[in-house]
């Protein structure tokens, strides 16, 4: 079975989501501390870890960037009470391949973990290449056919989240959940006027459809055929 790494000082929340994992015929090694963390990450090896940005010891943040710098290509989930962008785009930029915000479904964990199990290994890298798309998430520069194109902040982030699911649909209000925060004011008018901006700087004469597709009634998708 595979076996994740938990990282929660909440022993509440750790029983619960350990239980649930279990459930799902997972195997769980717990750590309450950060320190603990680090010390099982450098002598055993896991299929994905969970992992708390606020954390006694060594925060989250810290985990999470000292075990990439180390080679560590394992995937990552997030858990944070931070609900802002930028506080969010740090937890991605120092290697977290996900993230989610405090309280949360265990059935939404569940659907993260599985998506995460069914990645390569090398997508935890922070270069992402979709198609001809190259996004850098540590330079924050985003390449197409070699040529940089300059983002603004969200928008970069509303791609780089596209990015890592290719193909996949999302509804505005997954998107503005995911990538936005669930408490922000964003619409699903501000999800079309940062896809419309992004189509505008992606989009070439030459392309038969959109980078960014929009699938009627339902939400976008990025095709990594286009």
């Amino acid at each position: 079975m595979p076996t994740i790494l938990l990282v929660e000082d909440d022993q509440d929340l750790a029983t619960t989501v350990t239980d649930h994992l279990v459930s799902e015929r997972y195997t769980v090694e717990h750590a309450a501390d950060g320190l603990i963390a680090q010390e099982m990450l450098t002598i055993t090896s896991f299929d994905l870890i969970i992992l708390d940005w606020s954390l006694p010891g060594k925060t989250g943040i810290e985990i999470c960037s000292e075990f990439r710098a180390r080679g560590g290509m394992t995937p990552i989930i997030m858990l944070t009470g931070k609900r802002q962008i930028e506080e969010k785009e740090e937890g991605l930029d120092t290697g977290a391949d996900d993230y989610l915000t405090k309280p949360f479904s265990l059935r939404e964990l569940s659907a993260r973990v599985r998506a995460l199990m069914r990645r390569p290994e090398q997508v935890a890298s922070t270069v992402i290449a979709v198609g001809d798309l190259t996004l850098d998430v540590t330079e924050h520069s985003l390449c197409r056919k070699g040529e940089r194109i300059h983002l603004q902040k969200q928008d970069f982030a509303l791609l780089e989240f596209l990015m890592r699911h290719p193909n996949q649909v999302f509804t505005s209000e997954a998107l503005i959940n995911r990538v936005w925060g669930v408490e922000s004011e964003a619409t699903a008018e501000s999800v079309r006027s940062a896809i419309k901006r992004l189509r505008q700087k992606l989009d070439t004469p030459n392309d038969e459809i959109s980078v960014i597709e929009n699938i009627s009634r339902v939400g976008y998708r990025l095709n990594n055929k286009a």
